[in-house]
Order: structure tokens, then C-alpha cells, then sequence
């Protein structure tokens, strides 16, 4: 990616939250965003990554709020053991990402978007399988919540350079990232569907949140949020809705490859849909990870 790209792809990302964030407001002027209720969940488990702070911890609380065993899977062992304690406290319940950062990368060598944002996602997901498939049955099935954004809609998959390691952006590689899960979710749910599995897999769009996620972003967009982000920017238990409602609504059941906002269904970028790119992307992401690709025996076979 040149310069001019990069400087292109800063633009996009921008302009894709400014659309978000204009939306947000109005809607805000018009009445605001009403609190979905939703049905208790009893003898039920979640595993909620990112779930010490921000939309992940609201996602959390909500979760175990409804009656939910949670887990909180992170890096933070410490931080997570505080996390517990606070849900414990404030739910009465005792079943208790990155963005826009510098070029670095994961102990395991990938660019820290994509390795943290997606291909982690990607090896617990898959890791899980055996159990949500163990776990789901009809009319009560498994469930799986990948969180994207409308960064996915301005971002662009470079198979060849996935790390960006001929020029970095970091704009770029957050709407990559974004972009990589949604076209890993709707190739997951179309393995799932073929094999008949008592699981399904959606995506959740939050919005645009105030959480500390732009500590990296543009001095410009962290002087805005300050400024209005109490206001224009959903609250982070706004922005954890649409994940819960993907997780525990009675209208998903046995419905999966959906992109949802604002608890409602809307189409994601045109190429998404792709199923090629679909399965180069999962067939690449295998090859990184060591995940076996099940595609040609499921799909193709």
C-alpha cells in the first residue's frame, strides 16, 4: 500500500464512522435508542471475549443480568478475575479488541489488527466447534457472535499482503480486520448449514460506542469524542444490544449468516457475499493457524 493509499484508506475509515456517528445523532434527536427486553437465559453459557472493558463487558453484564454462566475469555488474567468480581456484584449472578494501533505484531508474528481482531476469533471459534456442536440442538442452538463494524464497508482484503508489511496502515488494517470477520462468519455458517449442525453463526455491528478504543485514532477524533461522545457516540451498554439480541433473541433461532444493527437485520459491503473470497480468506487463515480446512470434504465434496 503506498502512501496515497494509506492516506485514502485514513479517509474512508473516517468517513465510514462521521455517516455512523450522523445517523446515531439523529436518531438520538428523534427519541434515542430503546432498550430491547429480552428472555431469561437459565442454564445457558457464553463465552465473551474482550469481555473486561467497553462493549465486551457491557455484553458481559447484560449476558449474566439474563441468568447466563459467563466466561471471560482475555489476556488479562488479573483483569479478568476483576471483572468476575464486579459482575458478581452488580448482577447477583455468581455463574459469573484493538483498533488503529502502531505496526506491531503478535507473539506468534501476525500484524496485531488482523492477529487479534480476526485470526484470533477465527482459532477459538474453531476450537469450540465440537463443543457448541455437542451443545446446540434444534430449537435451542448453539450460537456464534462475531463483532464487526461499519469499517468492514470501506475496508479491502489483500490476500497476498494480509500484514501490510509493504506499506502500513493502520486504518487499513482495522477495516481489513473487520471486513476478514464478516467473510469468516458467512463461510462459517455455510459449513455449519451443510453439515446440519445445531449451531449457527451471525454478526453484530455496534456502532459507533464511546469506549477507550480511540486511543490511537487521529487527535481530531479523540477531541471530538470528549466533546460529544456522551451525546452522538452510543453508551457502551447501547453498543452491546445488538450482540446480545444476536445471542439470546427468539427471532435468530436456527437463523444464521445475518448481518444485524441496531437489533435488526441489514445488508453488509456487496462483496462480502462473495464465496470465493469466503474461502480463500478461511482456506489462508487455516493455513496460518494450523486449523485443518474442512471445505473441500463439507462444500466441495
Amino acid at each position: 500500500m503506498s502512501p496515497l493509499s494509506a492516506a485514502r484508506a485514513a479517509l474512508r475509515v473516517y468517513a465510514a464512522g462521521a455517516a455512523v456517528v450522523l445517523a446515531q445523532l439523529l436518531r438520538r434527536c428523534l427519541g434515542g435508542f430503546a432498550e430491547p427486553v429480552f428472555p431469561p437465559q437459565p442454564d445457558r453459557v457464553a463465552i465473551v471475549t474482550g469481555g473486561t472493558d467497553g462493549i465486551g463487558y457491557a455484553t458481559a453484564r447484560q449476558l449474566a443480568r439474563l441468568g447466563m454462566h459467563v466466561i471471560i475469555a482475555g489476556n488479562n488474567d488479573s483483569k479478568a478475575q476483576d471483572v468476575v468480581r464486579r459482575l458478581k456484584e452488580e448482577t447477583s449472578n455468581d455463574k459469573a479488541a484493538v483498533m488503529m494501533v502502531p505496526q506491531r505484531k503478535t507473539r506468534d508474528g501476525f500484524e496485531e489488527h488482523f492477529g487479534l481482531n480476526y485470526l484470533g476469533h477465527f482459532v477459538l471459534t474453531n476450537l469450540l466447534l465440537d463443543s457448541l456442536k455437542a451443545a446446540g440442538r434444534p430449537g435451542r442452538t448453539a450460537r456464534v457472535v462475531t463483532v464487526s463494524s461499519a469499517t468492514h464497508y470501506v475496508g479491502e482484503l489483500r490476500l497476498r499482503d494480509l500484514h501490510g508489511s509493504r506499506c502500513y496502515s493502520p486504518h487499513g488494517a482495522y477495516a481489513q480486520s473487520k471486513l476478514a470477520l464478516v467473510l469468516f462468519t458467512y463461510h462459517l455458517q455455510r459449513l455449519l448449514a451443510a453439515q446440519g449442525s445445531p449451531v449457527t453463526a451471525n454478526v453484530a455491528d455496534p456502532g459507533v460506542v464511546d469506549t477507550d478504543l480511540y486511543r490511537h485514532v487521529f487527535w481530531g477524533t479523540r477531541l471530538i469524542q470528549k466533546m460529544l461522545g456522551w451525546w452522538a457516540f452510543k453508551t457502551p451498554d447501547e453498543g452491546a444490544w445488538t450482540s446480545v439480541y444476536a445471542a439470546v433473541t427468539p427471532d435468530l433461532e436456527g437463523i444464521g449468516g445475518r448481518y444485524l444493527y441496531n437489533e435488526k437485520e441489514t445488508k453488509s459491503l456487496m462483496l462480502t457475499y462473495d464465496r470465493d473470497l469466503q474461502r480463500q480468506l478461511w482456506a489462508i487463515s487455516c493455513q496460518m493457524t494450523g486449523i485443518t480446512d474442512v471445505t473441500q470434504d463439507t462444500l466441495l465434496g
